[in-house]
């Protein structure tokens, strides 16, 4: 079965009552549990994005307050678990600034969580890999924040050893 495209279904819609267009977003919302999230954001968070961002933080918080400190294999999951829910909020959002925040904050807590990532490739790598993405994004934000933003990668890159020979510091600063 062929899907109608984007404009076609936004003629379909136009022209249906407003009943029967709550009918058709109350069962997305039951088909899927993407669905009433991003129906959710969008009700009632997208206003206030500050207060969305806060919200996954302190959810972050809780989650990292959970990992396993001592192993590393279980940590990898939780972390993995963690970049996952990151990646799903940034698409309902589809602000840079705000994906930004979100992956600030993970690599912050990462940081300073306890869990020795640098002993361990495969969680060294995840934490490159997300400041890599974050040194891409910063980026693509507004003048203004992006020095901000670069600051505080900077900081999270000072005093690492890190095994692509401080490759990424150079990335930051643009040498």
């Amino acid at each position: 079965m062929k899907s109608a495209s984007i404009n076609e279904l936004k003629q379909e819609l136009l022209t249906l009552p407003p009943k029967k267009v709550l009918e058709l977003c109350l069962k997305l919302a039951k088909f899927k549990k993407e669905n009433k999230e991003l129906l959710n954001y969008l009700l009632f968070e997208a206003d206030n994005e500050q207060g969305y961002l806060e919200s996954i933080k302190l959810e972050m918080d809780e989650q990292f307050d959970e990992l396993p400190k001592g192993n590393w294999y279980l940590a990898k999951k939780g972390l993995r678990k963690i970049l996952r829910s990151i990646n799903k909020y940034s698409k309902y959002t589809t602000k840079k600034e705000s994906e930004v925040e979100m992956l600030l904050h993970f690599c912050n807590n990462l940081k300073f969580s306890g869990i020795r990532y640098r002993s361990y490739k495969a969680l060294s790598s995840l934490y490159d890999s997300q400041l890599k993405k974050l040194n891409s994004l910063v980026e693509q934000v507004h003048e203004d924040l992006r020095f901000d933003y670069k600051r505080q990668l900077e900081g999270l890159m000072q005093d690492e050893d890190l095994p692509s020979g401080g490759k990424l510091v150079k990335m930051v600063r643009g040498k």
